[in-house]
């Protein structure tokens, strides 16, 4: 079978791109590199079942369909869209190109989508909840958000996105289905992203205060990236009735400061804090609803301590081999 994957060198992208080829599989890899990394695709191209296109997918599909006609002559199966600015501190720094990604890329993807007669995929997020007032959340719930706010070309992209691969399924019949990311983390995270796993890695390797925005009484529902990925296939290859989005994301709910305190017992160093101002926005409470992807026969499979611990290994690991 074979796969396109975008944003296949990022974080997400690279861990499912890998999997795939563990499996026997072909993957044609797309990404332009503004936050995703070649370094993560040693595994994958190794396998010689790889082959990677520096290419931004934000344009006309004869552009991009002709880029993809130069890695193969084969038809492309599935389209995992993956590719897009992840973290605030990425999309706060480039708001136009995240809208792009998540926009003109979905509409031209979809365009190969139905091209190529292949599968199609969305990686959307939980931020399209905001700061919900329906917990924890399903996916049902409509969401919170600010459409003008610091997080909207995000929060917004990613709406979009998903109304994009909506109104093909209804009026193209596009095979298409959604996932939302729940504060995904573990090796391949890009150090220094800003997001709040690398950060309190760097401050336990650092021996530093761990860095606390706001209270630290937030929760999140940390999910550890083999688990997501698991599930992102799983949705790949599920069949649907109609048009599903399925909430990919562990439902045990932690406060940042229990996460912060969870890191500094597996790594064995002493907690201590350094409280910041509040990100802007930043959402009070986040756990998913898991009921419709335990209907798929899955369930999280990685503690939160032991999901650290792995991750705390590869950047230390990482660290030694780059430095």
């Amino acid at each position: 079978m074979f796969h396109l994957v975008t944003g296949g060198a990022g974080f997400v992208g690279s861990c499912l791109a890998n999997a795939l080829v563990d499996d026997g599989d072909h993957v044609i890899i797309v990404d332009n590199l503004s936050t995703g990394k070649v370094r993560n695709l040693e595994h994958a191209l190794s396998s010689g079942r790889a082959t990677f296109v520096y290419a931004d997918v934000a344009v006309p599909p004869a552009q991009l369909q002709k880029l993809i006609a130069g890695a193969t002559t084969s038809n492309i199966d599935r389209i995992y869209h993956l590719a897009s600015p992840a973290s605030p501190k990425a999309y706060g720094a480039n708001p136009w190109a995240t809208l792009a990604v998540n926009g003109l890329g979905t509409m031209t993807l979809i365009e190969l989508a139905l091209h190529y007669g292949g599968r199609f995929l969305f990686t959307s997020t939980s931020e399209i909840y905001g700061d919900p007032l329906v917990h924890p959340q399903p996916e049902s719930y409509f969401g919170n958000v600010d459409p003008i706010g610091p997080r909207s070309c995000y929060d917004e992209g990613k709406r979009f996105g998903e109304a994009a691969v909506a109104a093909a399924v209804r009026t193209h019949d596009l095979d298409g289905r959604i996932v939302r990311l729940f504060n995904c983390y573990g090796p391949y995270m890009s150090e220094g992203d800003g997001r709040l796993i690398p950060e309190l890695m760097e401050a336990a390797r650092a021996g530093r205060p761990f860095p606390i925005h706001g209270t630290g009484k937030q929760t999140r529902s940390m999910t550890y990236v083999d688990d997501a990925v698991v599930l992102i296939r799983k949705v790949m290859e599920a069949e649907f009735s109609k048009l599903a989005a399925v909430n990919v994301g562990n439902d045990d709910e932690r406060s940042v400061e229990d996460i912060a305190r969870a890191l500094a017992t597996v790594t064995g160093v002493e907690y201590s804090a350094d409280h910041l101002p509040p990100r802007d926005q930043d959402p009070r409470r986040r756990r998913p609803d898991i009921t419709l992807a335990k209907s798929l026969g899955w369930s999280p499979s990685t503690s939160l301590e032991d999901g650290l611990l792995e991750t705390y290994r590869w950047f230390s690991e990482r660290r030694m081999a780059f430095a």
